[in-house]
């Protein structure tokens, strides 16, 4: 989770697709009612509550519908689970994303997670197409626990990436952290929420991410070509299909297929861009050149980062 911040070919699951139409493959950024995090960073943008059994159920039941869609649809869909609260606690979104895996027509099946839970789920799922967006968090996890949690994520052949809030407090727990994983393992690293940063504390996180730059600073994004709203979706748990999780316009419902006539290209309608969750679709940005084949789980081209 973090602060602020497929398909013509399946071999390049979450890349680039502006050459394809709507149906040739669908991008699906989904969100449910869940709200419930074992953490409590003082730094996170979403909500914390405890969600009650009945919102659970209720969390549990929108998500079981949205599989069901996804396994009935003919063409290539690709899904970022981006719950506000965690996820991976709960078994229905573990089963989620190994039905997913498994289902032909899916390219890519993701989630953001703390990764608090153990992952020996993972090796139910088909791990072509199953990928975790993980974040450390400092304070809440001893780093051993987390280490051992990414250990065993390469133990089973998870594709993964790793990230921190880019907070002064971080940075020393950050730098163990990048030592400690092998240098194929992407480490990104948000910009914390409203933070202006110096060149020199900019220079010492892009040590770290030499992607930083691309977190540094909101993008300029109104009028800007972008691929959400055409290619890419926000689908909550009622089934509200909007282009992105920032632009509250609604395009139809995914279960009685409104949504479908609404996809189209178009450009931003907000003056700025500042999660990576959104700008990473502006396409004059080029980013889905540099996380070729990695867009929904924030891996980039291991030539983007040296």
């Amino acid at each position: 989770m973090g602060n602020r911040r497929a398909c013509t070919e399946h071999r390049n699951a979450g890349g680039d697709h502006r050459d394809a139409t709507p149906m040739d493959h669908l991008t699906i950024l989904y969100r449910g009612p869940l709200a419930s995090c074992d953490y409590d960073c003082p730094y996170c943008p979403f909500a914390k509550r405890r969600d009650t059994p009945a919102q659970l159920r209720a969390d549990r039941a929108a998500l079981e519908r949205f599989v069901s869609w996804v396994s009935e649809q003919t063409h290539p869909v690709s899904v970022l689970f981006t719950p506000w609260g965690e996820g991976l606690v709960r078994s229905w979104y573990r089963r989620a994303l190994v039905d997913l895996s498994h289902m032909p027509h899916v390219v890519r099946a993701a989630v953001q997670t703390n990764l608090s839970h153990r992952v020996g789920w993972t090796a139910d799922a088909d791990l072509s197409r199953l990928a975790l967006w993980t974040t450390y968090h400092p304070g809440q996890v001893p780093s051993e626990r987390f280490l051992d949690r990414c250990r065993e994520l390469l133990q089973y052949g998870v594709r993964f990436s790793v990230g921190v809030v880019g907070l002064p407090e971080h940075l020393d727990a950050a730098r163990r952290l990048r030592a400690a994983l092998p240098d194929h393992v992407y480490l990104w690293v948000n910009a914390a929420e409203g933070r202006a940063y110096t060149d020199e504390e900019a220079a010492a996180w892009t040590e770290l991410d030499p992607l930083f730059s691309y977190s540094r600073y909101p993008h300029r994004s109104r009028g800007l070509p972008c691929r959400t709203g055409h290619s890419v979706i926000s689908v909550d748990g009622d089934g509200t299909v909007r282009r992105c999780h920032f632009v509250p316009a609604v395009l139809g419902n995914l279960y009685d297929g409104t949504f479908r006539h609404n996809l189209t290209p178009r450009p931003c309608p907000l003056d700025y861009c500042d999660c990576h969750i959104g700008y990473v679709h502006l396409e004059p940005l080029g980013l889905y050149d540099v996380f070729a084949g990695g867009v929904l789980e924030r891996i980039p081209r291991l030539a983007d980062v040296k």
